[in-house]
């Protein structure tokens, strides 16, 4: 069986939102403007940016990213939580229940979440025909390893499975640095 390879991308920190989050921090009606496409099909980063303030400090011009969710969800690195004086769980994204709170602060108003600042946990998306490629499925757990310098073999990676994904595993910016690894570089996947 040949290596099995794949990009891997560096997350830096963003939130999502939902649309009554945008429009309490836009304005009524507001649209995020696409700044540029990423990877993942629909998806973009907006030109749209929000000061993240915690109970230690203020991480400021945080980009989001669209389009609207149902829930809004903050994506920061530990260090990050360390300026804000939070401790952002490390989870799969969505997974926000009993995470830490900061305000959200936009040009016109301002959301005090109750809950919602994660560190994602490290993950590859794939479209099913990869998954059948790389003999995973969904859900399932696997190990990368890398190449260079500061090579490690991230152990946990979450699988994630679905025909509008395209093939890119996501590590934070923290992780990412560690390890040494620049966006587009390829890893090796390894199931046991």
């Amino acid at each position: 069986m040949g290596e099995k390879k794949l990009p891997i991308a560096l997350s830096n920190r963003h939130l999502h939102l939902s649309q009554e989050h945008i429009e309490i921090l836009f304005g009524e009606g507001y649209e995020l403007n696409k700044f540029k496409d990423l990877s993942q099909p629909g998806q973009f980063a907006a030109q749209e940016k929000v000061d993240l303030v915690g109970p230690k400090g203020t991480l400021k011009g945080v980009r989001v990213l669209g389009p609207a969710r149902p829930n809004t969800q903050i994506e920061i690195s530990l260090t990050d939580g360390f300026v804000l004086g939070v401790t952002p769980p490390v989870r799969d994204s969505g997974d926000v229940a009993g995470s830490p709170a900061v305000k959200i602060v936009g040009p016109k108003g301002e959301v005090q979440l109750k809950e919602g600042v994660l560190a994602a946990s490290r993950h590859i998306h794939m479209h099913t025909d990869d998954a059948e490629k790389f003999g995973v499925e969904d859900k399932q757990r696997v190990k990368v390893r890398t190449t260079g310098e500061r090579a490690v073999v991230f152990e946990n990676v979450l699988v994630r499975v679905h025909p509008t994904f395209a093939l890119e595993m996501h590590v934070d910016i923290d992780e990412g640095n560690a390890a040494g690894i620049k966006n587009g570089e390829l890893v090796e996947l390894i199931t046991e």
